[in-house]
């Protein structure tokens, strides 16, 4: 018997032995580990007490440094480093370092923060499969999400705030079942949130700010755990998001939301914090989200919201901070707000009356509200539904009965008469972009190329402002081209990805709408091959008389360039001949076009070499004409050249006109040709002159004269004969009409001795 015990004595201290020798493996391990992640951090100052000799496990725990163990095991490994950091060395490779962090499998917790971690996230972190909360906050981190951490369905919390990671969110990010944090602040990832993020029902916190976002949000309204939602400066709109009355903190600032603020905001009793500022949030403001129970800061500035503030208007006790500036109030100042001295309360760059001389006049409020559709609210009636519907339906009879007593009594009075009452016309906006049947019949030339040859553009149509501010970001400097004598430009860039530029006109006179709508007619039809070819127009206007206060010409875009800029000093990228031989026959049926393409014709259009823009396949287009419109900006826009005759059927003023463009062509053909510009027009009749000189010379002469941008050219004397030829049959015969010369020919004439272009 005393021998059985001494064998289970000796079986026992053995298992001991065992597990102690297997302690200390384990554990000696998790020592190499960490001393070999001290290493590929490059002995960071914090992690300078690290050593082999160091119990990690019953260390003392620092707000930088902390390791937690469960059983032996590290459970907890959470450094934070000191706020900017630099990169690790180049010699760092984040691959090697998360392949030495899976060697700590029972990791829960990870927080590496601020310690200049760069490089891309490598997919093998999924390999912690035990991980349920990830924060790599402030480290120089980019690419995208490893698609890896897909298969981590334990995650409670992501943090990756303040790197570089870019591209969309992946559509998996919103099916972990029992994530409760996700964090993406600063960074750069664009596009749409995807609609699975409706399904992460216990999300608490979903922040997003400072990234390149857009579009709609999908619906939240179903996160009933979310309590902090925060979007700051991306573009997510136009409308508010559907979201849980469950929020604490909500952040919308610094976006593209254009509707009103929903009234179910105000049933948002746990919200204490509410951003909406630097949108474009109209209609009117909810005085309520000043009393919510919970509330101490509200911000709405920088917004189109309307409404009247009263001095009695009740705010919560603890409401520390409101901005209201930069909206379109009206009333007075609530004495809650006022009179408090510990709450941070602005207001300017509205309409209330304050005496404040940073306050709008009140008529200032109510144009602007209507500028944006804001209609004034009327007062409701408190008649009953059905005291409603009788009154509707008896003043529907009564006045039927009263217009057949008035229709019989004007009939007996004027039985004898016939009345003729003038019919009003309602004048469509909307422009037609289809030839008319007076077009077709008085116009002296319409081609089939000229009808087909705008084909591929987008229908011409009217455009909101709206869509315009859009296009624009709200007209921001960063889309402003220029401004010249005919008003300023903007590019821009269509909800459907279409480039535009965008010509804004201040019209000084008072004209309505339908005043100018036959110059819209007329832009309507500026749709061709080679022209800047017209897409629509807005029209912006005074809500007090409807008067036209400022129009906006919708052109299409062309990116590349002036064809002084391919001809003009630029050898690197000079056209070949062949290229300028087309590029003049575009010009000349550009030129052709508003001359006889439509009825009246568009003449004295001042064009110069700059006005011809170069499309993506070298296409010339002319990019200045002379709109009758401009002339009614009466200064704000000046009209490029004398304005139009009154009887346009004038052959001889007509004749003076075509010949003025004929000879702006002659210049542009004169630049061409030798490759320099003429900077006056006696320097012109100089380059007239040499060319003329050595039009009939050898071919030695003509290649000393030739743009020598193109080596070994020949002067193209052929230039304008081969124009002629070019051109088709029909466009060629075009200028026989009445009231006409032929372009083509006196261009190909002019060249000849003793005349060349020169017809002023």
């Amino acid at each position: 018997m005393g021998n059985g015990f001494k064998h289970q004595v000796f079986v026992f201290l053995g298992v001991l032995l065992l597990l102690i020798n297997q302690s200390e493996q384990l554990q000696s391990s998790q020592t190499h580990t960490l001393l070999r992640l001290q290493l590929l951090l490059n002995y960071p100052d914090i992690l300078s007490s690290w050593n082999s000799s160091v119990d990690f496990c019953n260390a003392e725990p620092t707000s930088q440094v902390t390791v937690v163990c469960y059983e032996e095991s590290i459970t907890q490994l959470h450094i934070i480093g000191n706020k900017g950091t630099p990169w690790l060395p180049r010699s760092f490779s984040m691959d090697s370092f998360v392949t030495t962090l899976v060697k700590l499998p029972d990791l829960r917790v990870l927080t590496l923060v601020s310690l200049g971690l760069w490089g891309p996230l490598p997919g093998k972190i999924a390999r912690l499969s035990s991980l349920e909360i990830l924060n790599m906050t402030s480290n120089l981190l980019y690419g995208t999400i490893p698609h890896e951490l897909s298969s981590m369905t334990g995650f409670q919390t992501l943090i990756l705030n303040e790197n570089m990671f870019s591209g969309q969110l992946p559509e998996w990010l919103g099916s972990f079942p029992v994530l409760t944090v996700l964090s993406l602040r600063k960074n750069l990832f664009n596009g749409s949130l995807p609609d699975s993020f409706s399904m992460l029902e216990n999300l608490r916190v979903l922040s997003l700010s400072h990234n390149h976002f857009q579009g709609e949000l999908p619906d939240l309204s179903g996160l009933t755990n979310l309590q902090e939602l925060d979007l700051e400066d991306n573009a997510f709109g136009p409308r508010f998001p559907r979201l849980s009355n469950k929020l604490v903190r909500l952040a919308l600032g610094k976006n593209m939301f254009r509707s009103g603020i929903p009234s179910k905001l105000s049933s948002f009793y746990q919200l204490q914090w509410l951003d909406l500022s630097f949108n474009r949030f109209v209609g009117p403001f909810t005085l309520s989200l000043l009393s919510l129970p919970s509330i101490t800061y509200l911000n709405i500035t920088d917004n189109k919201l309307t409404g009247m503030l009263f001095e009695n208007t009740s705010c919560n006790a603890e409401l520390g901070f409101v901005d209201l500036s930069s909206n379109l109030l009206t009333g007075h100042l609530p004495s809650c707000l006022s009179d408090s001295k510990d709450a941070v309360f602005l207001y300017r760059q509205n309409c209330l009356a304050t005496g404040n001389e940073n306050q709008h006049p009140l008529t200032f409020c109510r144009n602007e509200a209507l500028a944006v559709g804001i209609l004034p609210q009327r007062k409701k009636s408190k008649l009953s539904k059905f005291s409603l519907a009788f009154g509707i339906i008896g003043g529907i009879i009564g006045g039927i009965v009263l217009l057949g007593l008035i229709f019989m009594f004007v009939r007996r009075l004027n039985a004898n008469k016939t009345i003729n009452k003038p019919t009003t016309r309602l004048i469509r906006e909307k422009a037609s972009i289809a030839y008319t049947s007076k077009l077709l019949s008085d116009a002296r030339y319409i081609s089939q190329t000229m009808k087909l040859g705008a084909l591929g553009l987008p229908p011409y149509r009217t455009f909101s402002l709206e869509d315009l501010e859009d296009a624009t970001n709200n007209f921001d400097t960063t889309a402003f081209m220029g401004e010249g004598s005919q008003g300023q430009m903007y590019r821009g860039r269509l909800r459907d990805g279409t480039f535009v530029a965008i010509r804004c006109l201040k019209m000084k006179k008072n004209h309505s709408t339908q005043s100018f709508m036959h110059h819209v007619e007329l832009i309507s039809k500026l749709r061709y091959r080679h022209l800047a070819s017209a897409l629509g127009h807005c029209f912006e206007c005074y809500l007090d008389d409807s008067s036209v206060s400022r129009i906006f010409l919708i052109f299409e875009y062309i990116p590349n360039g002036t064809l002084r800029s391919w001809i003009s000093g630029h050898s690197e990228r000079s056209l070949t001949w062949p290229q300028r031989i087309s590029a003049a026959i575009g010009i000349a049926k550009g030129i052709q076009f508003l001359h006889t393409g439509i009825v009246p014709g568009v003449y004295s259009n001042n064009l110069k070499i700059t006005d011809v823009l170069m499309d993506q396949n070298l296409v010339a287009k002319i990019s200045s004409y002379n709109l009758p419109l401009l002339a009614e900006s009466a200064g704000k826009v000046g009209h490029k050249t004398s304005a139009p005759p009154k009887d346009p059927s004038n052959s001889s003023r007509v004749n003076y006109e075509d010949k003025v463009d004929v000879y702006d062509f002659g210049v542009i053909l004169l630049e061409m040709i030798l490759g320099r510009p003429s900077k006056s027009r006696n320097e012109a009749q100089i380059l007239k002159n040499q060319l003329q000189v050595v039009v009939a010379t050898d071919d030695a002469t003509r290649r000393s004269v030739a743009d020598p941008a193109i080596p070994g050219a020949l002067l193209p004397v052929t230039l304008l004969p081969n124009l002629h030829s070019s051109v088709s049959p029909s466009i060629s015969d075009n200028f026989q009409g009445k009231g006409s010369t032929n372009l083509i020919s006196k261009t190909k004439n002019s060249l000849l001795p003793g005349k060349i272009l020169m017809y002023r």
